[in-house]
């Protein structure tokens, strides 16, 4: 008779709870380092030698410190650069941070009907519903607010304004520059300036 296969001991990261070879593909791979490097060195040999030169840099760096703020007094320390923190989603995404642009789109429907839809005026501080109110007024047609497919808001105008709406966006809203402006024809962002 043959052998029983034994079972296979798994090693898990008690940080990101996946084994412990496919920790940096996980969450947050920088939260789990410490532990890989105590713990599982054989899997990750470069993180070892980055802990090393990492500990050299350190070293100095606190030496230095510890020269400047002794000359200088608590000065020192509030000049010292914080670690900008990066905003992370469920799943190790990193939330970007919205670009401050206006995007305007030309959708048709039924053939020959046109909407304009013109996103992004609310990061410029622009109240849409007064916003839409002033296209209606301006263009002779219907505006709304409504939900895009991202969840966020914008104005939809009936009619085909696609080119006029640049000149009466800057006109009506100094703070947003005509550099800000973009078209999307044919699924490409296009520059309105």
């Amino acid at each position: 008779m043959a052998d029983k296969p034994q079972p296979i001991r798994v090693l898990y990261c008690p940080i990101c709870s996946l084994p412990a070879e496919y920790c940096e593909f996980g969450p947050d791979f920088e939260k789990c380092k410490p532990w890989l490097i105590q713990n599982a060195p054989d899997l990750y040999p470069d993180l070892l030698k980055e802990a090393n030169g990492k500990e050299v840099g350190e070293v100095s760096n606190q030496l230095q410190s510890t020269c400047i703020s002794s000359a200088a007094g608590d000065g020192a320390a509030s000049s010292a650069p914080k670690k900008e923190e990066v905003k992370r989603l469920p799943g190790g995404k990193i939330k970007k941070k919205e670009k401050q642009e206006v995007v305007i789109e030309k959708v048709t429907r039924n053939k020959r009907k046109c909407i304009t839809t013109v996103k992004g005026l609310d990061l410029f501080g622009v109240k849409l519903s007064d916003a839409s109110k002033k296209l209606g007024k301006k263009f002779a047609t219907g505006a709304s607010v409504v939900k895009g497919p991202t969840e966020k808001d914008q104005i939809d105008v009936q009619g085909d304004i696609f080119y006029d709406i640049v000149d009466f966006i800057t006109e009506t809203w100094p703070d947003v520059p005509e550099t800000a402006i973009f078209f999307i024809e044919d699924g490409k962002k296009v520059p309105a300036a």
